[in-house]
């Protein structure tokens, strides 16, 4: 199996099905020693393996697991001093442990964007079992630009489909759909 491609440890074995009792629960960075907590009271929404640069993924995987929660649901808990914002000039402001660099959440703080409102999370850091597997796979393309050769990416798009992730090159249709939403309301407001 030394041909077998990766997406990320938490799909790799197939997707686990999520809890239907899952209500939230703690992110924990990777820190052996005070590590950041982050609580969530709620579930997760948009579960999806993300391919774009910006994201962060385990060391040695090519795609990152990421899904949203509602802002005023997320609650940094221990060791808040340790996040250091990774870009200020992104439309997610990911915060980092400045420590072993694990993204616990980004936030939009736009609030014109679609997604204002929304935090942006790892679920594979919940110390908690039962997450909803993710649903699809974003900005497939992306993984070129992390250093993907190019002839690889047949077999990535195979494998997402195997694994039931629908690959796309941006978002899902539903999350399109709703960005589109937005924007055809707000041009309306505007005219």
């Amino acid at each position: 199996m030394a041909d077998a491609v990766h997406i990320h440890p938490s799909v790799d074995a197939g997707l686990k099905p999520g809890s239907a009792n899952f209500s939230g629960g703690t992110l924990v960075c990777k820190c052996a020693q005070d590590p950041v907590k982050v609580r969530i009271d709620g579930n997760i929404a948009y579960n999806h393996a993300c391919g774009c640069t910006k994201c962060w993924k385990p060391e040695g995987t090519v795609f990152s697991v990421v899904a949203v929660v509602p802002r005023d649901k997320l609650h940094v808990t221990a060791n808040e001093n340790k996040l250091q914002m990774v870009d200020s000039t992104a439309a997610i402001q990911r915060y980092a442990c400045k420590e072993c660099g694990v993204h616990m959440y980004g936030r939009i703080e736009n609030k014109v964007h679609p997604f204002y409102g929304f935090d942006f999370v790892h679920p594979e850091l919940f110390q908690e079992s039962g997450w909803p597997p993710p649903e699809f796979a974003a900005f497939v393309s992306s993984v070129i630009e992390s250093g993907v050769q190019p002839e690889k990416m047949a077999g990535i798009r195979s494998r997402l489909k195997e694994l039931g992730l629908e690959p796309y090159d941006c978002l899902s249709p539903p999350l399109m759909d709703a960005i589109a939403t937005h924007v055809a309301k707000s041009s309306a407001k505007a005219a």
